[in-house]
């Protein structure tokens, strides 16, 4: 479903993304793990037809970017790390707007955003102001946002980012359901070891703009003989990542967080 070789996207000396390969499948979700700096973001967003590359080639779904761009954002759900909420709308009142956007018809959307409030279990606060919402609800809400459209390919760019544990594994629930019961392939990045682990079919080892190491959990724990993942990283990069609300606290992580990637 998504195919990248050589990719490469410099900024002036600064080399973000350094000549990396993926083959990611069709209904997986594949994780791209690494620290601050290590290019995931730079990555999604190439993907996800806002950048353009320096060299290499991206396909998704059989097509190519960035010629191809206009026909993969109709099947590509994108959720960036910046707020892509309006705080000062309900719930709802988002989901209307998206829907409106992507050109759903008025009975379509009603039926689609029903079943994506039930779906994020924000049945009881889809009619309250999104900035009273929980960082949880508020991840919840731009997944929802990111699916109106039926995408094949969902990009998910730090989705935990500023969470507490609590909201963390409620958005985890979420990724699960999709993961099993809907026909989407999902790039997810993200530097909680625990996170990758529990989620991701396979994952690739980021560091400074390379690809240090691509397989299942299970496999790259068996290659570098350690009992967890964090363990595996540590081996396989030399040292580990650290662990990183409610919606003004989200929006300050992210904010910083976009500043060091």
């Amino acid at each position: 479903m998504i195919k990248v070789e050589n990719l490469a996207k410099h900024f002036g000396s600064t080399k973000a993304v350094d000549g990396i390969s993926l083959d990611i499948k069709e209904g997986e979700l594949f994780g791209l793990l690494g620290p601050n700096g290590a290019g995931k973001t730079t990555t999604v967003r190439m993907i996800a037809t806002l950048i353009s590359q320096t060299a290499g080639t991206i396909e998704v779904n059989g097509f190519s970017l960035p010629k191809q761009a206009t026909i993969v954002r109709n099947f590509i759900g994108y959720v960036p790390q910046a707020l892509s909420s309006d705080g000062s709308l309900t719930g709802y009142e988002n989901l209307l707007i998206f829907a409106k956007l992507v050109g759903l018809r008025k009975k379509e959307r009603e039926q689609k955003i029903n079943d994506l409030i039930k779906l994020m279990g924000i049945e009881n606060f889809s009619k309250k102001l999104v900035k009273e919402y929980s960082g949880g609800m508020v991840r919840k809400l731009e997944i929802a946002q990111a699916l109106l459209h039926y995408p094949k390919v969902l990009l998910l760019d730090e989705p935990t980012i500023g969470l507490d544990p609590i909201a963390r594994r409620s958005v985890w629930e979420v990724l699960e359901t999709l993961k099993k019961n809907y026909d989407v392939t999902t790039l997810l990045t993200t530097h909680y070891m625990e996170e990758a682990e529990v989620l991701c079919n396979r994952l690739a080892i980021m560091d400074h703009g390379h690809i240090i190491a691509v397989g299942s959990p299970q496999e790259l724990m068996a290659k570098t003989n350690t009992s967890n993942l964090e363990e595996a990283f540590i081996a396989f990069t030399g040292y580990g990542v650290e662990e990183g609300g409610n919606f003004h606290e989200l929006r300050t992580v992210r904010r910083t967080a976009r500043r060091l990637q």
